[in-house]
């Protein structure tokens, strides 16, 4: 019975036309091209090749879970045995045998129970666990971090330079080359004797493994990825695969094409079969239409080209990359199941763009920044810093960082930065208690960074944006605190995502959930000034860490000291589209001043004295402007003239940085002179910076908070705060990084160094030393990279290979500072990566051998991988 529904009749002569062309009779008299090409590389069973990428890629994937897995077990393993024995320490300190007590008090010999004699000298190197380390797997893993640590040097030709990705991206990316390629070629013919017999058997091997990779190529871009979710790999690091696959896929498609031009269609009567089979359409139209899209996504992708045009390749990028799967449907149709390939690609895309919306901030309904985003303050710091401070409900782990977009600023740019700030209870934000202070810190450099200090600087200190954020991303895979010894390295800047790290340690360590026993930061910075970005962190640092436990060294690289004198920052012209963000932004800040009177009725149910109440309470929380005494000021405000009997708070804190003995009261001391600006003049040989001395009640104070149900403390009065003239003058509190009083475990000061010069002291010449200044006169002062449990600042740049060495190899034992595990964490400029990943990669041979070594772990905060 022939079909009657015009549909299923044309789905019968589809089946049937590719029927005829899959299975082509072949009969005795069939020409011996035609034989072999039915019977030796049949194109029926092309799939094959494109399931032999999927599996190849599917083993990757389970061979880093599997290392995840093994890491994770072994940390988990490591806290356990740490949690054992602290808490048997505890039983045995506090639980006593009575027969014992009874003894002791008949025999008067009770010291002997209470007071026990220590059994032996204490080790800080035990044996390696059964249970937590294998020798043989670490013995491998350290022979591969030998290898693949190494970082391959740039190339420079002229002013241009070459930097490639890690040797370990390479690697991989070689491998998946060569996997491809032996699929492609090895596999003899590579072309039929006539294009009569079929496609060339070279281009559908190459074709069918490129639209097997597309699904990868996704998979790896996104954002909110689904391999994160898996192998705990940060979108930031998948990226770099996701470039390396385009390349490949497109190197691929173009082995798809030149084939179809070296034997054409055209050719020996192949035109007329090509026509039956496609009677419609241009000959490899459909094929150039895949290619071009593709050619652009990777050409464009190209560093040099992506600098140039950055903000072009941004707004084109995601939608030229949805034409090409588009096109890759109606390229395929289906033959060989490719479909399924492109369909696996959607669900992907639709799946990640789906989990991003839980990341972000203004998308949750039940929460007050719900399409108006969070509120944000900006501060200028010293150095031409800024910091951005954002009450938020998102919470978010050490060293990850969020996609910040500000539509008062700028409302097309969404920019990383990482948070510096740490999400604990224990830093409340003064929003409430469900609100955590996301703070970012970055210098201006151009673009979006750039508009923040110019509208910074035009509307001042006291104006507050509206902030959309999107993340938490990235992190780290491994914990710091499974780690015996943590080196903490930062360059400038990159101390944002160290001072998280570190805040994190350091809490964990008190709260007896860290295996790490000794901390070192070494922070380069150009000057001294920079301290200032994260000057309280500082403080709870030396404040709050077990004694001992945590070391600072500071570099000082500038050459040329900073003027005391503070720049005058005149006012920028103000572009007309700021106009346009303005009024973006008032209308946000206006729908968020509605929520907050629409909450304030529901909460009085009608009641209007109440309702009156709480709009009297709310008005100082939600005014257009804040008080002024509420806020930082942009600039250092004068220092007030010392007592004659007291040094100012820059030598007395310098002198105890220096460890020098306190001025004795009775001594008169003279009263130093002031400039027109009124800081204390630069004496001849002397370094001073002045501190932020400013008075608690001038701090960044957020208008737009929700109602809490904390309550706070009301502000000092500051007629009482100042007290009576004959009380003794309030001291400004002493700066975090000079701090020496007052630890835990110290009695007193302390110098930073056993021996050699002081760390402000300048070696004699006028500006900070250059490094071949300082090596003149190293033989008369030497410097030694000691880790004696102080703090410490030093001029010109750290020589990190040779630090490293000394503390990992140095010490009566060899070894040292290093623990049986040891982490370093570098975050920095290329030069500074390169150098410490060198270094680690050859310290990886300490452990073979060695029974009491198991791990030196490297973390490189690089995205230019």
């Amino acid at each position: 019975m022939a079909p009657n529904h015009p549909i299923m009749a044309r789905a019968i002569e589809i089946v049937e036309r590719l029927t005829k062309r899959i299975h082509i009779p072949v009969t005795p008299t069939s020409p011996p091209g035609l034989i072999e090409a039915t019977t030796v590389d049949p194109w029926e069973k092309s799939g094959k090749y494109g399931l032999a990428w999927t599996y190849f890629s599917l083993a990757f994937i389970a061979v880093v879970v599997v290392v995840r897995i093994w890491h994770w077990w072994q940390d988990k393993i490591r806290q356990a045995i740490y949690k054992q024995e602290v808490e048997q320490h505890y039983r045995d300190l506090y639980s006593l045998d009575p027969n014992q007590v009874v003894t002791g008090i008949q025999t008067s010999q009770t010291g002997r129970h209470f007071f026990p004699e220590q059994a032996g000298e204490k080790k800080d190197f035990k044996p390696k666990s059964d249970f937590s380390a294998v020798g043989p797997i670490l013995d491998t893993l350290a022979l591969f971090r030998w290898v693949f640590y190494r970082p391959i040097p740039d190339i420079v030709w002229g002013k241009h330079r070459f930097t490639f990705s890690s040797l370990a991206v390479l690697t991989v990316g070689f491998i998946a080359l060569a996997f491809a390629s032996l699929f492609v070629f090895l596999k003899q013919p590579l072309y039929w004797q006539s294009i009569q017999y079929g496609s060339p058997p070279v281009a559908i091997r190459a074709g069918m493994i490129a639209v097997a990779m597309t699904p990868w190529i996704i998979a790896t871009s996104m954002k909110a990825n689904l391999l994160t979710l898996i192998t705990g790999i940060g979108p930031e690091r998948l990226n770099v695969f996701h470039r390396w696959a385009g390349y490949l896929c497109l190197f691929l498609s173009l082995i798809h094409t030149i084939p179809f031009f070296v034997q054409p269609v055209w050719d020996d009567g192949g035109l007329k079969i090509y026509q039956k089979l496609f009677p419609q359409g241009v000959i490899y139209g459909t094929g150039i239409a895949c290619l071009v899209p593709l050619g652009w996504l990777c050409v464009a992708s190209l560093p040099f080209i992506r600098r140039i045009a950055y903000e072009l390749f941004i707004a084109l990028h995601v939608p030229v990359g949805i034409l090409y799967v588009g096109l890759l449907f109606w390229h395929t149709k289906n033959y060989l199941a490719t479909w399924d390939y492109l369909y696996a690609t959607i669900a992907i895309w639709v799946f990640c763009y789906i989990y991003r919306l839980s990341k972000l901030n203004w998308v949750k309904p039940w929460r007050p920044s719900f399409l108006i985003g969070d509120e944000a303050a900006i501060t200028l710091m010293t150095e031409n810093a800024i910091k951005i401070t954002i009450p938020t409900q998102m919470k978010w782990k050490p060293g990850q960082f969020v996609y910040l977009r500000m539509p008062g600023i700028s409302l097309m740019d969404n920019h990383p930065f990482t948070i510096s700030s740490l999400c604990s209870e224990d830093f409340p934000s003064e929003y409430g208690e469900q609100y955590r202070d996301c703070t970012v810190v970055f210098k201006p450099y151009g673009g979006f960074t750039r508009r923040v200090l110019e509208t910074a600087i035009e509307k001042g200190p006291l104006h507050t944006y509206r902030a959309y954020l999107d993340g938490p991303y990235g992190g780290m895979r491994r914990e710091l605190a499974a780690f015996d010894t943590c080196i903490l390295i930062a360059g400038g800047s990159g101390v944002t995502a160290v001072m998280s790290q570190l805040l994190n340690l350091i809490k964990r360590m008190r709260d007896g959930k860290a295996i790490t026993k000794k901390v070192v930061v070494v922070w380069s910075l150009k000057r001294l000034e920079a301290m200032d970005w994260f000057r309280e962190e500082l403080r709870i640092c030396r404040d709050s860490a077990p004694p001992e436990s945590v070391t600072c060294k500071f570099f000082v690289t500038s050459a040329v000291r900073q003027s005391r004198i503070p720049p005058q920052h005149q006012r920028a012209p103000r572009p007309l589209s700021n106009v346009f963000h303005d009024r973006l932004d008032g209308f946000v800040a206006n729908i968020a001043s509605k929520r907050h009177s629409q909450m304030i009725q529901d909460e009085a149910q009608g009641n209007p004295e109440y309702e009156e109440q709480l709009r009297a309470e709310d008005e100082d929380k939600f005014t257009a402007l804040p008080q002024q005494k509420y806020l930082q000021p942009n600039y250092i405000p004068p220092q007030r003239s010392q007592p004659i009997n007291q040094l100012s708070p820059q030598e007395e804190s310098l002198r105890r940085l220096e460890g020098r003995a306190a001025v004795d009261e009775d001594v008169e001391v003279e009263a130093p002179k002031l400039n027109a600006n009124g800081f204390p003049e630069d004496k001849k040989g002397e370094f001073h910076f002045p501190p932020l001395k400013l008075r608690p009640e001038m701090q960044p104070h957020f208008n737009y908070g929700p109602p809490s149900p904390r309550n706070f403390p009301p502000a000092p009065d500051s007629e009482a705060a100042e007290g009576t003239p004959s009380q003794s003058a309030v001291h400004p509190p002493e700066l975090a990084h000079l701090r020496t009083t007052n630890l835990p475990g110290q009695p007193g000061a302390r110098p930073t160094s056993t021996f050699g010069p002081p760390s402000g002291f300048d070696f004699g010449f006028p500006a900070t030393p250059t490094e071949f200044q300082k090596n003149l006169m190293r033989f008369a002062f030497p410097i030694p990279h000691q880790i004696d449990g102080g703090w410490s600042v030093e001029y010109g740049r750290p020589d990190l290979a040779y630090m490293l060495r000394e503390w990992t190899t140095g010490g009566s034992d060899g070894r040292g500072i290093l623990g049986r595990r040891t982490a370093v964490f570098v975050c920095g400029p290329a030069g500074m990566r390169v150098g410490v990943a060198n270094t680690v990669a050859r310290l990886q041979a300490e452990i073979w051998g060695d029974p009491m070594l198991e791990e030196i772990f490297l973390h490189t905060e690089n995205y230019a991988l």
